[in-house]
């Protein structure tokens, strides 16, 4: 029991286990069928959008994969990748994690202890949410070109609040300031609700900000929405150009949310996860939930998870490493 103490462990059982789990699981190539016993997702502490989306996903998963389902949170922005990396590859031991899995190992200061592309097995792209690019209703831009043209004209004069740092409204900013050439001053805050309140109330005067923090004021004329972050137009967000279509190409970020299981799993366990997540997320009243946060559902395949991993490792790691940004 000492080992157990500190952690902090919340227990969701959502799939009941049936007479005909044995019949619809997938046979492996030792020879046992899968699943035959509890599997757990490990993720982020309670409260956070990675937490949020494993309990989401589990609730998700349908009754034929017949075993219970535990959701298991873990402390520190490592930790719970490194008990999945180091878990027995057979599909028992899942992790749900946002761009922080793959974004971290650019961090000064950091020391991670897995390869984020070698020591997992991507099983499904969950979900899919970019930044909006708001301004103070003041502020005498009215597109991003105009926006850009006024960074210029006064450099260092514009304020952005953001949320910590290496958050996506963050990394959305510096990524803007490279991409435009301009220079914006970075206000940090504690979290993206704080940032769009300061916002509106004019002591900043433009945010790269969440879909969920953005919404409740979406139409009050407290805010303008410039762009999003996406490459594609934003289904939350249909009349909002993309920053890549404002002057900007290949302007993207966001924050992405994937499910992983250990290297070496394998592929048909992997494939079997995926559908039934897939399956899972896609339902009615799940879809529902996932949107009513601020999400896209994307519900990607193993492959396409690899390659978005790749690429945002690519272009934001860049601007990790340009910026000197520090995990911390």
């Amino acid at each position: 029991m000492g080992r157990k103490l500190g952690r902090i462990i919340s227990i969701a059982l959502v799939v009941l286990a049936t007479g005909t789990a044995h019949s619809q699981s997938t046979p492996t190539n030792s020879g046992p069928v899968f699943p035959n016993k509890p599997i757990r997702i490990v993720t982020s502490l309670p409260g956070g959008g990675s937490d949020l989306m494993a309990r989401i996903i589990a609730q998700g998963l349908p009754a034929n994969l017949g075993q219970p389902i535990v959701v298991e949170n873990r402390p520190g922005g490592v930790v719970p990748g490194e008990i999945v990396f180091k878990a027995p590859p057979d599909g028992y031991t899942l992790l749900v994690s946002g761009n922080l899995l793959w974004l971290q190992p650019f961090m000064k200061g950091n020391r991670v202890p897995y390869d984020p592309v070698k020591n997992f097995a991507p099983v499904s792209l969950v979900t899919n949410a970019p930044n909006i690019l708001v301004v103070h209703p003041s502020v005498a831009a009215a597109s991003v070109k105009e926006l850009i043209a006024l960074a210029k004209a006064k450099p260092g004069v514009l304020n952005c609040s953001t949320a910590a740092t290496a958050s996506s409204s963050h990394l959305a900013l510096e990524l803007f300031k490279s991409m435009a050439g301009v220079d914006v001053v970075r206000i940090p805050y504690k979290g993206n609700v704080p940032a769009v309140t300061d916002l509106m109330g004019g002591q900043v005067q433009m945010s790269f900000a969440t879909p969920a923090a953005v919404t409740p004021h979406a139409k009050s004329g407290k805010l303008k929405i410039l762009a999003v972050t996406s490459l594609q137009p934003f289904t939350l967000f249909p009349g909002a150009p993309t920053m890549a279509a404002s002057g900007l190409p290949g302007y993207e970020s966001g924050t992405i949310t994937g499910l992983f299981a250990p290297a070496k799993t394998p592929a048909a366990i992997v494939n079997k996860l995926y559908q039934e997540v897939a399956r899972g997320i896609n339902a009615g009243e799940v879809k529902d939930k996932l949107l009513a946060t601020g999400v896209e559902v994307v519900a990607g395949t193993p492959a396409q998870l690899a390659a978005a991993v790749k690429s945002e490792m690519s272009r934001l790691g860049k601007v990790i490493k340009d910026n000197d940004i520090r995990d911390e």
